[in-house]
């Protein structure tokens, strides 16, 4: 085979997930063609899909100098490059890198869908920054516009229809936290009144997928179809209601919504910040999460108590007690991915566990299933100050939540709170000690701790964040009563109350259309 056949083989390889006879060609492509510097990007994203981040990381550094930006062809090169330098920076936790990277993609890219992606890639990642500002967030919204200019929106229009027709758009619809928050919602809705609608751009359907196929009232399949086209079928549906699930978060199908093919437009649950799009006209939040609104581009409506869900993904029953009773030590832990951890929130541990002398600390994440994930984080404990003999850093693992038995107390991340992270810690009998700010995505602890009936856990300082989880460590009693309690008490919250969501969320929806034609008629 000469170098392009070789290429061409190695990439089915790759597509295939034949990883190892992929990587065995790249390196004889390597070896006899060192100028052909697609192999050096394919051994990329090998390293990426083998969850090897250091390789990665360390292969894009010698890569991108090599780069041509003057080339057409290796500008290309360098979009993708760049792109999955982002990603890797935001799972390391350089949260300010990573936002570079992925602009800088943005700005390489001659292909508008890809460089949207990019700036959505920016956005996310900057969530997990501590010091950005609704002005930050402004310029990357500002920058996602700029992608839009081809895009001309429809005439806004509305219909009498006998039932609202409410249509979900997602790339989410299988097995993934955000139906942990959106399953009661998509089933539930009262079919005397409502037609639902999905819009699917799912990558990799499951058993999740095949049931909401068979649930719902009209369900197409987007993945492979162009934005335009997409909008197209969402006009001619005439959809009341297009309710955005994803936002600025991967596979998410902005674009399409761009083009303002539905009568009422909103968005939330899946993301935890404002689209910053003029397409939509509301966002989905509640009292507790809502925070300051001039980090809105949307109208935020405001449940009174939760503005998501909860449903759990198992009945696997909490351990009968904490760990400290056994183990005569309290133990800390954080299920949370590591990119959202960040210096101010190592400090803040480092003070606990000073404070909790005994005290260990459970970190679990994919970065830990590589000796060089391991060493990385372990370093930068290390840096803060923390005893290592004292941390243990887990894999990830399908069994996780079953874990959850290791842990007498949650520490939340800062300003990325937990989501789902956090339902299921309470879930399992591990109460959860979360810090709150003025940005939305920073309030997710804040609101599921005070619907569940645990505000005090919920703080808005880090002084007083290590204060509550160090009084908490020397509470031993209050620890197992949480145990054996926490479960009832998030099933009797408004966070598992499906049917009083369900039909809060049917007030909205006829209350937000009514609300649109008035303001247009």
């Amino acid at each position: 085979m000469d170098t392009l056949e070789k290429y061409s083989a190695a990439l089915e390889l790759y597509r295939g997930k034949n990883f190892d006879a992929a990587l065995k060609l790249v390196e004889e492509i390597q070896n006899a063609a060192p100028h052909w510097k697609k192999s050096f990007l394919l051994e990329i994203f090998i390293r990426r899909d083998l969850g090897e981040s250091f390789k990665e990381f360390f292969l894009l550094e010698k890569f991108l100098p090599r780069l041509d930006l003057n080339s057409a062809d290796e500008k290309n090169l360098a979009a993708d490059a760049y792109s999955c330098l982002g990603a890797v920076n935001r799972i390391l936790g350089r949260t300010a890198d990573s936002v570079r990277a992925f602009c800088l993609s943005a700005s390489l890219s001659d292909d508008k869908k890809k460089s949207c992606e990019e700036i959505s890639n920016a956005l996310f990642a900057a969530n997990s920054a501590e010091n950005f500002s609704a002005e930050d967030f402004q310029k990357l919204y500002d920058e996602y516009k700029k992608y839009l200019a081809d895009i001309i929106p429809y005439p806004k229009k509305f219909y009498r229809h006998k039932k609202i027709r409410v249509g979900f758009l997602s790339g989410n619809f299988q097995w993934h936290v955000v139906m942990a928050w959106s399953w009661n919602l998509l089933r539930d809705l009262d079919k005397n009144f409502f037609a639902v609608h999905c819009y699917s751009n799912v990558k990799e359907p499951d058993k999740v997928t095949k049931y909401f196929r068979s649930i719902v009232d009209v369900w197409r399949d987007i993945r492979d179809v162009t934005d335009e086209a997409t909008a197209k079928m969402i006009r001619d549906d005439e959809i009341d209601i297009l309710f955005d699930l994803d936002g600025h978060t991967v596979n998410n199908r902005l674009r399409a919504a761009a083009y303002r093919p539905a009568s009422v437009q909103m968005s939330g649950v899946g993301y935890m910040n404002s689209t910053g799009l003029d397409c939509f006209d509301y966002f989905l939040s509640d009292v507790h999460c809502a925070g300051d609104e001039k980090f809105f581009a949307e109208k935020v409506i405001k449940l009174e108590r939760s503005h998501i869900c909860y449903e759990p993904p198992t009945k696997l029953e909490p351990a009968n007690f904490p760990p400290c009773v056994k183990n005569n030590f309290v133990t800390f832990g954080s299920f949370n991915q590591f990119g959202k951890v960040t210096d101010s929130i190592l400090r803040a541990w480092k003070k606990i566990l000073d404070a909790v002398p005994d005290a260990r600390l459970i970190l679990k994440h994919k970065i830990f299933n590589t000796d060089d994930g391991k060493n990385f984080v372990g370093g930068r404990l290390k840096s803060f100050g923390v005893d290592l003999a004292r941390v243990e850093l887990r894999p990830y693992s399908a069994n996780h939540l079953a874990e959850y038995a290791d842990v007498d107390i949650a520490l939340d991340t800062f300003p990325y709170t937990g989501g789902v992270t956090t339902c299921e810690a309470l879930y399992m009998g591990v109460p959860v000690v979360s810090l709150y700010g003025q940005r939305h995505g920073t309030r997710f602890g804040l609101s599921i701790l005070k619907n569940v009936g645990l505000d005090e856990l919920a703080v808005d300082s880090y002084d007083e964040y290590i204060k509550r989880a160090v009084m908490l460590a020397g509470d031993w009693e209050l620890l197992t009563l949480l145990r054996k309690n926490l479960r009832t008490m998030m099933k009797k919250s408004p966070l598992m109350n499906s049917t009083a969501y369900v039909r809060e969320m049917e007030k909205v929806f006829v209350k937000i259309l009514d609300e649109q034609k008035s303001f247009w008629r």
